[in-house]
């Protein structure tokens, strides 16, 4: 089997390639204004405010945010969770979190809880990667303010049932915050109607903007203490950080040039339509697990093929092959670049039963074919071949 050139795989790290006016706008922002946003009254300051206004404008139609002041910009989804969880966490509260969860939770809690500050209970999930929402009944505490639950699993592409965790929490005053990494741009999200308090979102995967972007939405009956403070351009006469959204939460010169490329990202989505960018990326994701599945020594790790249950995401192993190995040949014999080990999400793979080893993951975009997962296929054939002796 010949090599191929580049076959990507590896969309749910970061989507590529890009809508080729994601790639424009960048270069344009600094060609034609580049003005700091907030710092000057000239013609290439106000551009570049429109740009940032008119970005958090159509973050807010994408996600139906009434009040686009609520969007706060981030530098990824990491920073969106890290402002989220450190504004709005206190001394003495109990957090809920799942076993599905990325280090960019994981992480900031453990923080928090070895300085003291917090206690955590983790909610089990399934071998598939279901929240246990029996044992999420049973988890509250008298102190319990917060529960943060991943969308949808990086690991094993699992989407989490939002509507009835939701409910769980808001039947005991207990804000949600939700990790849309993997499903920002990929499946409607309505902050309304799902009754989301916050929304922590990256730029640079489903929603097919560069890196070094992302947001956060907060409802607005939360207030969160500002992460950074510094220079917004607003009320500089004062050594206190403004109070008014979205000044509170934002801090320094913004990624203007990069939020130039998310808001064609997303207005690429927009366009497309969600009927048409989710029944696409469904039947890639179907169509490389149904093919997978009659290859004797492989094995899948997630929810079978059903609408609705996952997104475009496949873990699997081989049967005598260590998994970086396997990332390592679809590369180098192959052209075929996807992400091996552990994700950044340990805990879903002892949930899986794939830790400390890992998978292979396999997460197919919306610029990918079948042809594409054709060659992918024979090319794990092969492997499989191989590591059988």
């Amino acid at each position: 089997m010949s090599k191929n050139l580049n076959l990507y795989f590896d969309n749910a790290a970061t989507s590529w390639p890009k809508p080729e006016a994601v790639y424009r706008a960048p270069e344009t922002q600094m060609r034609e204004a580049s003005g700091n946003p907030g710092r000057s009254g000239h013609t290439r300051t106000l551009e570049s405010d429109r740009l940032l206004y008119k970005t958090r404008e159509t973050l807010g139609r994408l996600f139906n945010i009434s009040d686009p002041s609520r969007v706060v910009f981030a530098y990824n989804g990491t920073d969106a969770l890290n402002i989220a969880l450190k504004g709005f966490l206190e001394k003495g509260d109990h957090v809920l979190y799942t076993a599905m969860e990325h280090n960019s939770v994981l992480r900031p809690l453990g923080r928090l809880r070895r300085d003291g500050l917090i206690d955590t209970t983790m909610i089990p999930c399934s071998e598939t990667g279901y929240p246990d929402l029996d044992y999420l009944e049973t988890a509250y505490h008298p102190n319990t303010t917060l529960l943060v639950v991943n969308h949808a699993s990086n690991v094993t592409g699992t989407i989490a049932p939002l509507p009835e965790i939701i409910k769980s929490a808001h039947n005991r005053r207990v804000k949600v915050l939700v990790d849309a990494a993997q499903t920002a741009g990929v499946i409607p999200i309505d902050v309304q109607k799902e009754a989301i308090d916050m929304l922590a979102f990256t730029g640079h995967k489903g929603l097919l903007g560069p890196t070094g972007t992302g947001g956060l939405y907060v409802s607005p009956d939360i207030d969160l203490k500002p992460l950074r403070e510094g220079g917004t351009g607003s009320q500089s006469e004062s050594d206190v950080h403004p109070e008014s959204m979205p000044e509170r939460l934002e801090a320094g010169t913004l990624n203007s040039a990069g939020l130039a490329g998310l808001l064609e990202g997303v207005n690429f989505i927009l366009e497309q339509g969600f009927e048409q960018t989710r029944k696409k990326e469904e039947e890639l994701r179907d169509y490389l697990w149904n093919n997978l599945r009659s290859i004797n020594g492989i094995t899948l790790y997630g929810p079978e093929t059903s609408p609705g249950r996952t997104v475009a995401v496949v873990s699997l192993t081989v049967e005598g092959a260590d998994c970086g190995e396997v990332g390592y040949i679809l590369e180098s014999s192959y052209g075929i670049l996807c992400r091996t080990g552990l994700h950044c999400a340990p805990l879903a793979h002892q949930a899986i039963g794939t830790h400390p080893e890992g998978t292979v993951r396999l997460s197919p975009g919306f610029f990918t074919t079948k042809k594409d997962i054709d060659f992918l296929i024979q090319a794990l054939v092969e492997i499989v071949q191989l590591a059988s002796g």
